[in-house]
């Protein structure tokens, strides 16, 4: 895994292939899946309606449910991995 800037914001990447980013906002940071919607999200944190690309909307007055949001990322990157046919 490594991270680049991709379009200016940070991403993670396997390979050459990205699965993650992080937008900062004024009122909110995004974490960013670029195949966030093949991704189950039993904790409901997932937004977006994209065909592809989905995003979990952090702000600094709400808490965050670290726990499903680290499952998220491990999640995408076993997706990522599985897609470059390198298991999960």
């Amino acid at each position: 895994m490594r991270e680049i800037l991709h379009e200016g914001y940070p991403a993670a990447l396997v390979g050459d292939a990205a699965f993650g980013y992080v937008n900062a906002f004024r009122t909110h940071v995004n974490v960013g899946f670029f195949h966030g919607a093949a991704l189950d999200d039993p904790a409901g944190l997932l937004e977006g309606a994209g065909k592809r690309m989905r995003h979990v909307k952090l702000r600094p007055d709400r808490p965050v449910n670290a726990e499903a949001l680290s499952a998220l990322i491990a999640a995408a990157y076993g997706d990522i991995r599985a897609r470059l046919g390198g298991g999960s």
